[in-house]
């Protein structure tokens, strides 16, 4: 089972302490609210949420998940993260359960089994990772029995980004699976450039340019760390529409210096005319 590696930093690693976090993350003024009850439309084939520690990012990452759990809960969930340690050569699978503040998270074995004949199957290249692990608890709020695919992106070029997608939809082929990308935006600039630049990455999110969001990224030195996933996400929601749910950063929510802010996305990818 993959140990937890920021439980008691990026979020609390008491259960009943985490859950209390996770609902001050809805209630937050920059949050979007408790969400309802699990609806049952499934228009949201994929989110992007941010993966930075819960006061810094949780909010912005809770109206994605308020999001999804109001539009109906998936049989599983593939979940992306950037490689922040070098420890994934290529793209990675974890087909073991991640452990966190609330019990085992179980993996989609059958997807996991799948996934494992394209790409490498390790949970050592998993072990520090934080982009994944954050999102765990957030889904196992929203979700009581969830099964998860956990994918590590160690190289983030189109090419990479279109093998995964194109491999993930046929793992999935006839299943019921939302995909999650997890990244930050702009890394510890001046507020009003992290403003400036996130927009540019944001307008290639909401027009589904995967491409366009490669070579924006690119040429205006964003320091955007999971552009990979939300590539991968929107090849994987192609003919999907896209809709940004939230905007901020470390100032809007720690008070933090307004000169080096970290930025926070989270959207929606749905299915058109349902």
């Amino acid at each position: 089972m993959r140990q937890p590696a920021v439980a008691g930093r990026f979020y609390p690693s008491d259960p009943d302490s985490l859950r209390a976090c996770i609902e001050s993350c809805f209630r937050s003024r920059l949050g979007p609210g408790m969400p309802a009850d699990a609806g049952d439309s499934r228009r949201i084939r994929g989110i992007m949420a941010p993966h930075a520690g819960y006061m810094a990012s949780g909010m912005n990452a809770a109206h994605a998940y308020r999001a999804l759990k109001e539009d109906g809960l998936p049989e599983a969930y593939v979940v992306i993260g950037p490689d922040h340690y070098g420890t994934a050569s290529g793209t990675v699978i974890c087909s073991e359960p991640y452990l966190t503040p609330f019990g085992p998270c179980k993996t989609d074995e059958e997807i996991c089994g799948a996934l494992a004949e394209e790409f490498e199957d390790s949970a050592s290249a998993h072990r520090f990772e934080h982009s994944v692990e954050v999102q765990l608890p957030f889904i196992q709020y929203i979700d009581r029995d969830p099964r998860v695919v956990p994918v590590v992106m160690g190289r983030q070029t189109p090419g990479e980004a279109r093998r995964l997608a194109d491999s993930i939809a046929a793992a999935c082929r006839g299943r019921d699976v939302v995909v999650v990308a997890s990244t930050d935006l702009s890394h510890y600039i001046p507020k009003d450039e992290a403003a400036r630049l996130d927009a540019l990455a944001l307008g290639r999110v909401e027009a589904m340019d995967p491409e366009g969001l490669y070579s924006t990224v690119r040429s205006n030195r964003i320091t955007m760390c999971g552009y990979g996933p939300v590539m991968s996400a929107m090849m994987l929601c192609e003919g999907c529409s896209a809709r940004v749910l939230k905007h901020s950063d470390s100032y809007d929510s720690l008070g933090s210096d307004p000169g080096s802010v970290v930025g926070y996305g989270s959207a929606a990818f749905e299915k058109k005319g349902v």
